[in-house]
This record gives C-alpha cells, sequence and structure tokens, in this order.
C-alpha cells in the first residue's frame, strides 16, 4: 500500500532535475487567474492578520486599564468592531472606493452600499489583474476598524458606553472613509490627478493611525482627565491592571502588523511582488524591535529604572513609524526609524501630562505623534516623497479629522453627555455601565 502511494511522488521527484537543467525553456509568465487567486489569497490572508490585532487592542487596553474598568474596555472593542463592520459596509466602502462615481470629485466618494461578486462569479467580469471585491472589502474594513480601535484606549475609565459607539459610527462611516479617498480611492492627494501632489503613505501611518489618534486627541481635550489622575502640578500614576496581558496585547498587535502592512502591497503575482512582500515583513519587525530597545534604554537612562509599558508601546511606535513606507528602508533605516519612534513615545507621554491631556493607554503618542515621524520619514528612503507634500497631507487630513471629530465630540457632550459621573467613575465603569465585572474574586 504505502509502495503504491510512492512511486508517482518519486517519479515525479525524478523529473525534477531534468526540468531544473532546461535553462533553454521557456519560462512562462504566470496566468491573470492565477496571479487573481494569489492576490485575493494574499488579501484574505492578510485581513485575517490584521483582524487579529483587534484582539490585540483588547488586550493591551485590558490589561492598562484599572481592574474596575476591564469588561468595560472589553466591552468596547467588540462593539466597536462590529459597528465599523456594518457602518463600512452601508456607507464607508464606496465613500472611500467610489471608482467613476464621485459625488464631488477628487473629494467625497458615493453613497451607496458596497456589494461582492455574484456566487460562483457566474455573469460577472472581475478584473483578473487585481483581487476579488469580496477580499478587497475584508481587508479594507480591517484598517477602518483599526481607528476606532485607536480612540477606545485613549478615552477609557470615564466616557459612557453609548455616546463612544455613536461616534465610532460616524468615524468608520464618514471621517475616516472620506480622508481616506484622497489617497487610496484616487482623490486629491494620490498620484497622477495634477502631476503634482503624490502623498507617500504606504499602509496608513497618517490616513490610519494619525487619523485615529488625533480623533482620540479631539474627544480626551473634550471629556477631561480622570478623576485625581492631576494633584497639585503633579501626575498621579493609575497602574494598570494586568501587564502579561498587555504584554500578550503588544505581541498579538506585533504579529498582526505583518498583515497590516505585507497586505498593503497589494500584489503576489509576480516574484518580484512576492519578494517586496518579504522585505516588507523584514523591516516592520526590525522597526518594531528599534522601537522597542529604544524605549527599554532611555526609560533606564531617564528614570534609572526600566518602564514595562514604555517599552511596550515603543513597540508599537516602531510599528507605525515604519507603516508609512515599509518597503524601501534598509534593514538598519528600518531600525533606525522604529527607534525614534521609541524616542518620541518616552518623550511624549510626559508631555501629554504636563499639558493635563489624559491618554490612558499612550495611544496619542504612539498613532499620532510616531505616526506623523513616519509619514515624514519616508522622505528619507523613497525618492518619489517630497517632504513639502508629506507635511501638506498630515496637515490636510489632520485638520479635518481633529475638526470633525471635535464638532461631533461636542455636540455628545452638548446633548447626550459622554462623561460618566464621578460617583459612577469612581465606581468602576464594569459595575456603573454593565453591572458585571472583569475580576469578581479580586475586585469583591
Amino acid at each position: 500500500m504505502k509502495l503504491t502511494r510512492t512511486l508517482p511522488v518519486v517519479a515525479a521527484l525524478a523529473a525534477l532535475p531534468t526540468m531544473g537543467l532546461a535553462q533553454d525553456a521557456e519560462v512562462l509568465p504566470i496566468s491573470s487567474e492565477v496571479g487573481f487567486i494569489f492576490n485575493t489569497f494574499m488579501f484574505l490572508v492578510a485581513g485575517f492578520l490584521v483582524f487579529w490585532m483587534a484582539a490585540g487592542f483588547a488586550m493591551l487596553e485590558a490589561g492598562l486599564v484599572r481592574s474596575k474598568n476591564v469588561a468595560m474596555q472589553l466591552t468596547k472593542n467588540i462593539a466597536l468592531f462590529s459597528l465599523a463592520a456594518i457602518a463600512y459596509y452601508l456607507i464607508g466602502y464606496n465613500l472611500m472606493y467610489p471608482g467613476d462615481g464621485w459625488t464631488i470629485d477628487g473629494i467625497l466618494g458615493a453613497f451607496s452600499t458596497a456589494s461582492l461578486e455574484p456566487v460562483g462569479m457566474e455573469g460577472a467580469t472581475p478584473d483578473l489583474t487585481y483581487s476579488s471585491v469580496g477580499a478587497d472589502f475584508f481587508f479594507q474594513l480591517m484598517f477602518c476598524a483599526t481607528t476606532a480601535s485607536i480612540v477606545s484606549g485613549t478615552l477609557a475609565e470615564r466616557i459612557k458606553l453609548w455616546p463612544f459607539l455613536f461616534f465610532v459610527i460616524v468615524l468608520t462611516a464618514f471621517i475616516y472613509p472620506i480622508q481616506a479617498s484622497w489617497k487610496w480611492g484616487g482623490g486629491f492627494l494620490a498620484p497622477g490627478i495634477d502631476g503634482v501632489i503624490d502623498f507617500q503613505d504606504f499602509a496608513g501611518s497618517t490616513v490610519v493611525h494619525s487619523v485615529g489618534g488625533w480623533a482620540a486627541l479631539a474627544g480626551a481635550l473634550i471629556l477631561g482627565p480622570r478623576l485625581g489622575k492631576y494633584k497639585e502640578g503633579r501626575t498621579v500614576p493609575f497602574m494598570g491592571s494586568n501587564l502579561p496581558l498587555a504584554t500578550l496585547g503588544t505581541f498579538i498587535l506585533w504579529l498582526g502588523w505583518f498583515g497590516f502592512n505585507g497586505g498593503s502591497q497589494l500584489y503576489m503575482n509576480t516574484a518580484g511582488q512576492v519578494g517586496d512582500i518579504s522585505r516588507i515583513f523584514a523591516n516592520t519587525n526590525t522597526a518594531a524591535a528599534g522601537g522597542a530597545v529604544a524605549a527599554l534604554i532611555l526609560t533606564q537612562l531617564l528614570y534609572k529604572k526600566v518602564d514595562l509599558t514604555m517599552v511596550l508601546n515603543g513597540a508599537l511606535a516602531g510599528l507605525v513609524s515604519i507603516t508609512a513606507e515599509p518597503l524601501t528602508p534598509s534593514l538598519g533605516a528600518a531600525t533606525l526609524i522604529g527607534a525614534v519612534g521609541g524616542v518620541i513615545v518616552v518623550f511624549a507621554v510626559p508631555f501629554l501630562d504636563k499639558l493635563k491631556i489624559d491618554d490612558v493607554v499612550g495611544a496619542i503618542p504612539v498613532h499620532l505623534f510616531a505616526g506623523i515621524w513616519g509619514t515624514i520619514a519616508v522622505v528619507f528612503t523613497n525618492s518619489a516623497a517630497n517632504l513639502g507634500v508629506q507635511l501638506y497631507s498630515i496637515l490636510v487630513v489632520g485638520v479635518f479629522t481633529f475638526v470633525v471629530s471635535g464638532v461631533i465630540w461636542f455636540i455628545l457632550k452638548s446633548t447626550v453627555g459622554i462623561r460618566v459621573t464621578e460617583e459612577e467613575e469612581v465606581m468602576g465603569l464594569d459595575m456603573a455601565e454593565l453591572g458585571m465585572e472583569a475580576y469578581p474574586e479580586f475586585t469583591n
């Protein structure tokens, strides 16, 4: 039985050397259908890696908030992802990728609901140079949901659940897709529109991460700091509930980032494309390492002791920093770009505290500040990038996101209110808003 099964395999292997020695044989190009399959497969795999980042954000935030607020953070994270999925389907996707259906050319996309190919693609004529619409929608949705996750951690421990979730709907249905369409949907920041603007943001240091950071900053300013965070000119540290969980969340995010950056290559239908994806993986990894090591060394020098939370955020800042351009840098340059992100976090966290801007998990330094740095750093390794264009695009996206987010937060505050009462904040949002606790054996 074993021999019968083995013989065809042996015969095939025996033929391989002959095939390999046929140096004069014509190398056939990959068919468009096979390329379509590989592109689609890459989007699906990269998409579920980015989906796994939702778990990373949930674990990171659950570990960095106090025990009395853990269940609320977990609730917010699963709710925001679910709402983002529906809002992006109903409004966001075609607003971001309108094709020829712009409402305002290059500025405002199409107001219509996303649709997929027919089952089995009967009667459809897909673009075989690209990928399945379903795979593209799935992949792009994960980026949209990531933006909302960034906001969640900053505003933890004092914001009401339902006003926060309403903002998530606005963010994922309108704010994120509109500004993303300017770059990725063929809008006025995309190459080839007027021959001047060619904004370089490979996987979204600005389009995704800074947008989440700007929205979080607007919310933090309007919401205000947690009770007792700033007293008599000093910052009172509030220790997280579970640093092992926060560390696990960081590693999950690190893993998911390979899909985030690698999938943004968009194609996997040639050997060159696959080689580029491999390079992106390597650069993404070393940038995270550079950010972590920079924070590790710097906190030891500044505080005489290593701060684990800074190291975790240093790694994430390194990842954000390399996201705008993970392909063109060398390994050394990618490490340095990530290291600068780690340094930014170490100085930005106390800087925000001096301004009395309470960011519970450090999302603003990681995603906004490091996102700005990463977008600027593109000019050092990508000859197509122009510093003026990069700064202009950062400003345009930042002003739009901050102003619109601020207006939405202000309307919510003035109508339904966005902050829990002092009594509820002291009690903890788990019991005050949910009536349950993540760690009942310990908190009781």
